[in-house]
């Protein structure tokens, strides 16, 4: 367990880490929607006081433990409520999105014209990829991408965001904001269904998102 803060809202460190470029992202985008002085709130109920006007740097050296990320994710519930933090949760994931777009979509070749002439299931298809490749590249989250007949489905296999929580229904909502916002680029439409089936948090083996199909054609 985490040392430092209130022992209620602390969860376990895991080991494995994001770069501190994505964490810094994760909290640039985090302010964003809530202001300055409600991060510092939530990192302190956190326990993280330690990160309060002290943003990881721009690098990708891997300095943001999946520990500080579900310790944040859980103070903001307690703080907001779980109702209120299901919308503001997806707000922070597409906000999220929009800070990745801008350092990683030309490396991983999704902004170039040639991209945004594909058919819109092409599209879809490789985005989940490149963010998936985003974020194996740059840490230790284990993401995977599979197509069924009907879906796309999105699995992490080593979730930052419910590391070490315990919950009776799914609570990743920043991923699915950013797969939201993620699905939005890439198709310019706000149609695209996305669903938690499947949550680490409440047993199952993976944080499975599913995307419908119809909803982008």
């Amino acid at each position: 367990m985490m040392s430092d803060g209130p022992t209620n809202s602390i969860v376990e460190e895991a080991g494995y880490y994001w770069s501190n470029k994505m964490g810094r992202m994760y909290l640039l985008a985090l302010e964003e929607v809530v202001g300055k002085n409600a991060v510092n709130a939530i990192l302190n109920q956190a326990g993280l006081r330690r990160r309060m006007n002290n943003y990881p740097p721009d690098n990708l050296d891997l300095g943001w433990e999946f520990g500080e990320v579900s310790a944040i994710n859980q103070a903001q519930a307690q703080i907001y409520g779980p109702e209120e933090d299901v919308e503001l949760a997806r707000r922070v994931g597409r906000a999220w999105f929009g800070h990745a777009l801008s350092d990683f979509a030309a490396v991983l070749g999704i902004a170039d014209l040639a991209f945004r002439l594909l058919p819109a299931g092409m599209r879809v298809k490789l985005g989940l990829k490149a963010i998936a490749a985003t974020f194996r590249n740059t840490g230790d989250q284990t993401v995977r991408v599979q197509e069924r007949e009907n879906s796309f489905q999105y699995r992490i296999e080593r979730c930052p965001e419910c590391w070490g929580r315990r919950a009776e229904a799914s609570i990743c909502h920043t991923n699915l904001g950013l797969l939201q916002e993620g699905l939005s680029w890439a198709t310019g439409s706000r149609q695209a269904q996305v669903e938690e089936r499947a949550c680490i948090a409440r047993g199952d083996p993976s944080c499975t998102f599913v995307i419908a199909k119809h909803s982008i054609e």
